[in-house]
């Protein structure tokens, strides 16, 4: 699917039922102070590749090959699983329906959000940027990352234009917020 291609109704459902799901996540966690404490390492961990994948990026305009993109073609997904993860250690649910979540949202993922990736941002990519892009999907893995960054990535920099450019901060306040909930949910609990 092209970028002229991209149904916005449907991104906007996709959102509208992420922030929902988010929601009752949110109103029917039982966290403990022990899965905030776990789960929010996930998602320290999965904001921390988010972020500085985003100020590497420039989206369509040149191949990225520094930061996270030497070990991994997409280092935004990767972030977002380890979110996702994070997340669903973090809420526990009655029912054990958390980890439900976890397969959900993983299956949901792994069996169409990123397939459908991969075969639509190669080939455009390929097309805007060439043999360069060709070496470099060749040699660099879709999602999880290679143990040595890649020889012939490009040397630019990150850059907290590019990472506001491309909106992470939100992604932070987002991960900030749910951890805060959730240890206010953890503690009330308790107390």
């Amino acid at each position: 699917m092209s970028e002229r291609g991209y149904n916005k109704t449907l991104g906007v459902l996709r959102k509208v039922a992420l922030f929902l799901i988010l929601v009752a996540v949110l109103i029917f966690a039982k966290p403990t102070p022990l899965s905030v404490t776990v789960g929010f390492i996930f998602m320290a961990l999965g904001e921390t590749v988010r972020f500085w994948s985003a100020g590497h990026l420039r989206k369509t305009v040149e191949l990225i090959t520094s930061g996270p993109y030497r070990y991994t073609r997409n280092p935004l997904y990767l972030g977002r699983l380890l979110i996702l993860t994070g997340l669903a250690i973090m809420c526990i649910l009655p029912y054990h329906l958390h980890w439900i979540f976890l397969v959900g949202g993983l299956a949901v993922f792994f069996f169409y959000y990123y397939p459908r990736k991969e075969r639509v941002e190669p080939k455009r990519l390929l097309e805007l940027h060439g043999e360069p892009y060709e070496r470099y999907f060749k040699a660099v893995p879709g999602l999880f990352p290679r143990l040595t960054p890649w020889p012939e990535g490009s040397s630019g920099g990150w850059n907290s234009d590019r990472m506001l450019r491309n909106r992470e901060q939100w992604m932070v306040v987002m991960v900030v917020g749910v951890t805060l909930i959730m240890l206010y949910k953890a503690y009330a609990v308790d107390a």
